[in-house]
């Protein structure tokens, strides 16, 4: 079985978990071949996500040309598969109220898609996020491309999941994945009833040989790390308030964000405001290596978000033995409580700044405590290994499936190239 992962923009920093599942797949013997929209137009500072960008075809990305003969040949060579994409595509459009230029763009690559999985052999494409990838996948397969499934994180898509047309690309899926109870719930209520049997819970995974616990914080370790995008959803802008409220007791107190983004402006003013720029420093991305360095080194992890799906930081923070301050919010309760971090309301700066203070008040064997109960944590839950044998399987049942309605069709004499699969 030959499997294309098709993700919106890749590789890009926020996408090592990405990475790390297709290794494991082809670790098992999966054949893997990356799609995604578009390039990231930022220069990659992680050696492994530059070879990455290298092995990803792009579809929309200097391929104009490609797109639109695409199209032509669809119309011209595959009128009926064309025509069945038009109606979905159609309410899709309606439902996005973004106007028709990216709808367009969306059936331009569904086409280009289509053909190119079918020069390549693909038999199944696997989407992260149910956003704009999943749109393409989903008109590609009513084209008479392959079978699709995908992956929900959150909590972007839960937003404003009208405009995504849950519904729609859950019943054309052979499965769906929800990387958390939570999201499973949030998938259950969007889908109709009869395809909630579709959605499969396989939690991201760590290669976690890459994460060896180091030693216990020394007592005179004062330094929190916070790993992610710099965005209103990451709140990052509260850090500085909580770092001025305790910077009097603990003069030697510093928060190290790693990331960047649109909230940069945000952070920095924040800092000024709280005269505290030389304890919060905004250190721009970082390479895998030295995310991994950096948690090692600090005494705890720090995320206090207003909204998450389920941050795969905080598993490599745990790995690491490292103990957490994080919110109360979407998947993050299933996998931190208060006997490995501190789990606090979004929003609240006061609760910030206490559990920032239990953590840098607590005995380094009473972190080393917490840390050691996360890392038991993420070995059961959240080993690379497991979802890919989750994944494997999930994709030998959809192989099963196609093969299955394929002998179907050619018993009743219908044409595999000119006809769909029967789709709800």
């Amino acid at each position: 079985m030959k499997v294309a992962y098709l993700m919106n923009t890749y590789p890009l920093p926020s996408t090592t978990f990405i990475r790390r599942e297709i290794e494991a797949l082809e670790h098992l013997g999966c054949r893997i071949r990356r799609y995604a929209i578009r390039a990231w137009p930022q220069a990659l500072v992680d050696p492994r996500d530059r070879a990455e960008a290298t092995a990803t075809h792009y579809l929309l990305t200097r391929n104009l040309a490609g797109l639109l003969a695409a199209a032509l040949l669809e119309a011209g060579l595959n009128p009926l598969g064309l025509a069945r994409s038009l109606r979905p595509w159609m309410r899709l459009a309606r439902a996005a109220r973004n106007g028709w230029v990216r709808p367009v763009a969306y059936l331009l690559q569904a086409a280009y898609l289509r053909r190119r999985a079918a020069a390549e052999g693909i038999d199944h494409i696997h989407v992260h996020f149910a956003t704009n990838a999943a749109t393409v996948a989903m008109l590609a397969r009513r084209m008479g491309g392959p079978s699709y499934s995908f992956t929900t994180h959150g909590p972007d898509e839960f937003e404003a999941p009208e405009r995504f047309g849950f519904a729609e690309k859950i019943a054309h899926a052979q499965f769906v994945v929800a990387i958390s109870e939570y999201c499973r719930d949030r998938l259950a209520g969007l889908a109709r009833p009869e395809d909630a049997a579709k959605i499969r819970v396989a939690r991201c995974g760590l290669a976690l040989e890459e994460f060896a616990p180091p030693q216990p914080p020394r007592a005179d370790n004062r330094t929190f790390v916070c790993v992610g995008r710099l965005c209103p959803a990451k709140a990052q802008a509260a850090i500085p308030a909580a770092v001025a409220a305790l910077r009097w007791r603990y003069p030697d107190l510093k928060v190290i964000l790693i990331g960047d983004g649109e909230s940069r402006a945000e952070v920095e003013a924040a800092c000024r405001r709280h005269d505290v720029a030389d304890r919060v420093i905004l250190h721009g991305w970082a390479s895998n290596a030295e995310v991994r360095d950096r948690i090692a080194a600090s005494r705890a992890l720090l995320l206090p978000s207003l909204a998450e799906g389920l941050p795969v930081v905080i598993m490599e923070a745990f790995a690491l033995g490292r103990p957490v301050v994080s919110t109360r919010v979407a998947g993050i309760p299933e996998l931190l409580d208060d006997s490995c971090g501190w789990l606090i309301p979004p929003g609240d700066v006061r609760a910030l700044m206490r559990a920032m203070e239990s953590a840098l008040s607590a005995a380094p064997d009473a972190l080393a405590a917490r840390g050691a109960v996360g890392r038991e944590r993420v070995e059961r839950l959240h080993d690379r290994r497991l979802l890919a044998g989750t994944l494997i399987g999930l994709f030998r049942e959809a192989d099963a499936k196609n093969r299955a309605a394929l002998a179907g069709r050619r018993a009743a004499g219908r044409l595999p190239a000119a006809e769909l699969l029967d789709t709800p």
